[in-house]
């Protein structure tokens, strides 16, 4: 098999471009034929996937974070389905809540076996339209609208922290800060709920904030989103929250909707809605956003339903 390596030098402080190299020589040395790039600037990644249709190459692997596998997903779905390259993925990067919901480990070591192996797991892809993004932007993961958004936004802020850490401090951080939602028209298939909302997540994949479990059940390839809806709730029940959601246990509990579906379109009516698609931003005071499925779009590399 044919590898493109996309490094994203900044990904976890460094790690993308780390990895380089011990990729490069477990890929060499397993007789795995590939080229390795290094990104040089924003949406880089994505510009090289969309360029490896015509390139021969039989997949494309980012290696770094969310980010850069946010990015390759975009590139990619800008090829026809039937030249498409498979996906790979080296996470390295801060959450790598995108590869833990493709069923791809974290870490070089567990990961690279994945591409030498090349076994394929085909998988949905979200497009959200608006916001920053009116022409659409795609997603592999999930889209954060509301507390869960502003809780990503603080914590690229938190310079001397990484990964889960980083994301539990802004979790903290942003109960003071965003403690009143706005009030939202969801719309959800054939339902329509209006109501203050604290949060909205729309996951294809499981994890959001590298230990958030949005979507404990959720499967990348059943044509389906999974649908975490918070309604508002006082600071306290917000700290009280946070528990559940890291053990993946708060379907059921008080002001939580869980549901799946394959099209959600949500409107603030009073307040604006901070979101993001796969940690990267959509809006910050944005109004209207429509997430829908696309089904069996893309060819993972990865160890779990292969």
């Amino acid at each position: 098999m044919r590898c493109l390596l996309i490094a994203n030098p900044t990904s976890g402080r460094g790690a993308g471009l780390k990895a380089v190299e011990p990729v490069s020589r477990a890929l060499t040395e397993a007789g795995v034929s590939f080229e390795a790039v290094v990104t040089q600037r924003p949406w880089h990644a994505a510009e090289l996937a969309a360029a490896a249709g015509s390139q021969g190459w039989e997949a494309v692997v980012a290696v770094g974070g969310d980010g850069t596998a946010n990015e390759v997903l975009n590139g990619l779905m800008q090829i026809p389905i039937e030249r498409r390259p498979a996906m790979g993925i080296i996470p390295v990067g801060r959450g790598n809540d995108f590869a833990f919901g493709m069923g791809v480990p974290q870490g070089i070591a567990a990961s690279v076996p994945l591409v030498i192996a090349a076994r394929k797991r085909r998988i949905d892809v979200g497009k959200v339209t608006g916001g920053l993004y009116p022409q659409g932007r795609y997603f592999g993961n999930g889209i954060g609208i509301g507390f869960d958004a502003v809780v990503g936004f603080e914590a690229l802020k938190l310079a001397p922290l990484s990964g889960f850490a980083s994301y539990i401090v802004a979790a903290l951080k942003t109960i003071s800060l965003y403690d009143r939602g706005p009030r939202l028209r969801i719309e959800l298939d054939d339902r329509t709920m209006v109501q203050e909302t604290l949060m909205v997540s729309v996951m294809n994949g499981r994890r959001m904030g590298g230990g958030f479990h949005m979507a404990p059940k959720g499967d990348p390839g059943d044509g389906l989103f999974d649908v975490c809806i918070a309604g508002q709730v006082t600071r306290g029940r917000i700290l009280s929250l946070i528990p559940h959601f890291l053990k993946g246990d708060q379907e059921g509990q008080p002001a939580i909707t869980t549901l799946r579906v394959k099209r959600v379109h949500v409107t603030a009516e009073v307040g604006t809605l901070p979101a993001h698609a796969d940690g990267e931003t959509l809006c910050v005071d944005g109004h209207e956003l429509l997430a829908e499925i696309v089904p069996a779009q893309i060819e993972v590399l990865s160890g779990a339903g292969a």
